[in-house]
């Protein structure tokens, strides 16, 4: 049987995400495989993969919001915003109060701008920034908007010398935790760094749906893995849906232009152009981009 679908894993230390693919490809044989989000090498968690046609879902699944728990250290900051790089300040004392903590992290959440980290994957002239930093240039980065959906505390120790906060976020795409923690440490008065991160979801898919190495192995000899997998149409349950008749759903398979009238796509928001598309028995059809000036669906991304 071919194995197709998402695929959620649990992103090892010392992995990078295109390691992580190409574990996967060997465990599975599969050439066709993709992964929904950049994880840095020292972080673990939540990393879904695209197998066979559901690679064509990277993109929507890319998008998705990103939950985070994180832990930051305050008073002293690194070349690299976590604890693999190289102390460039160290103050002495931190002295802090829960209040003010609360409030301070209260009031990143929302719209906020980040400047990208120098060690971070962002292309610059066609060069990564951290190959850049591993040269020991430093270059001017624009900042980014990102919106930080949710931020809650989970723990507080400011009885230390340097102070330490764990707290979950919820995130856009894009959004680099490691800049949030040094930023939450400008606003208190002090340096900041990250001392650990973990990716709990992306979207709807969780920590407790993902499968280690050692277990998509099992899985793959018992013939299992393929039940685990996530439906590529429900990883992306997000997008609305719409039900087309049987003749609609002949012509949207051989890539052809649906007439629709309005009030079918009406549940929908009224910025969402893109729908997922079933026959009437069910069964999903692709991605068609709803174009209401002449009230047609358009194919997307068509699976016959």
């Amino acid at each position: 049987m071919t194995l197709e679908g998402i695929l959620p894993v649990w992103k090892p230390a010392g992995f990078t995400s295109h390691d992580v693919v190409a574990k996967v490809r060997g465990i599975l044989g599969i050439k066709r495989i993709g992964h929904t989000g950049t994880l840095d090498p020292q972080v673990t968690g939540v990393l879904p993969l695209c197998i066979g046609r559901a690679t064509r879902m990277v993109e929507y699944i890319q998008e998705l919001p990103k939950e985070y728990e994180a832990e930051l250290r305050i008073g002293l900051s690194t070349d690299t915003e976590d604890m693999t790089g190289t102390v460039l300040e160290e103050v002495s004392q931190v002295t802090l109060d829960e209040e003010k903590v609360r409030e301070v992290l209260h009031s990143f959440v929302g719209e906020i701008e980040q400047i990208p980290p120098m060690f971070s994957a962002v292309k610059i002239d066609g060069k990564r920034l951290y190959e850049l930093a591993r040269e020991g240039k430093e270059v001017e980065r624009k900042s980014r908007k990102v919106t930080i959906h949710k931020l809650d505390i989970l723990h507080m120790d400011l009885s230390q010398k340097h102070p330490e906060i764990q707290f979950r976020a919820s995130c856009s795409k894009g959004t680099y935790i490691r800049t949030l923690c040094v930023d939450i440490g400008k606003a208190l008065g002090y340096p900041a760094v990250m001392k650990s991160l973990i990716r709990t979801s992306t979207g709807s898919i969780r920590q407790e749906q993902c499968l280690t190495f050692e277990q998509i192995e099992q899985m793959k000899v018992q013939g299992l893995l393929q039940a685990h997998m996530i439906p590529m149409d429900q990883a992306i349950s997000h997008i609305p849906f719409i039900e087309l008749s049987a003749g609609e759903a002949v012509h949207a398979l051989q890539g052809k232009k649906i007439a629709m009238t309005a009030n079918r796509t009406a549940h929908a928001d009224a910025s969402q152009t893109i729908f997922r598309a079933y026959s009437p028995d069910e069964r999903f059809l692709g991605l068609y981009e709803w174009n209401s000036a002449s009230q047609v669906l358009i194919p997307a991304k068509v699976f016959l």
